[in-house]
């Protein structure tokens, strides 16, 4: 039973990761959003925030102010960081002026969460300056819990998946 159990995970695992380096990346193939005007706050929110993350140098502040003081940022290759201090002092390290992000046009999705804030998911892709000119951009998954604190829209969880 072991062995079986152990086959399915291994077939699953094969299946997820070959689906993951597809040449599809539309996620919003006939998406419709249940909540327009949800929709456009957070992709508005989603702008705000990647913009300050591409201008780190100058807008660090602003991009700070986004983070939930608890936030969880689970990273495929990093692994999991939970303190606010050490992301943002990793940004500052390994981000800006370094690093900036696009936005795959029409990949965000947005669901609401009762009582909570909403969920965003999309595809993004990523330029390093320390990186050959020439070098593919790989696209990369990512998932965003925004919380609404106060009338503010806050992030409080992130999964990036490359």
């Amino acid at each position: 039973m072991k062995k079986i159990i152990l086959l399915v995970a291994l077939f699953l695992l094969l299946v997820s990761c070959g689906s993951s380096k597809s040449n599809d990346y539309q996620l919003t193939k006939n998406y419709i959003p249940d909540n327009p005007a949800l929709y456009r706050t957070i992709v508005k929110q989603d702008s705000i925030f990647f913009d300050a993350y591409n201008h780190c140098d100058t807008k660090f502040e602003v991009y700070a102010d986004f983070y939930t003081e608890d936030i969880e940022f689970y990273h495929d290759q990093g692994g999991l960081s939970n303190s606010k201090k050490d992301i943002l002092e990793g940004t500052q390290k390994h981000i800006c002026g370094k690093v900036t992000r696009a936005l795959v046009p029409g990949s965000i999705e947005v669901y609401p969460i009762k009582e909570y804030g909403a969920v965003e998911i999309g595809l993004h892709s990523f330029s390093n300056t320390t990186n050959p000119a020439d070098e593919p951009k790989k696209v990369s998954r990512f998932t965003i819990f925004w919380k609404q604190i106060n009338g503010k829209w806050k992030i409080a969880k992130v999964i990036s998946l490359h």
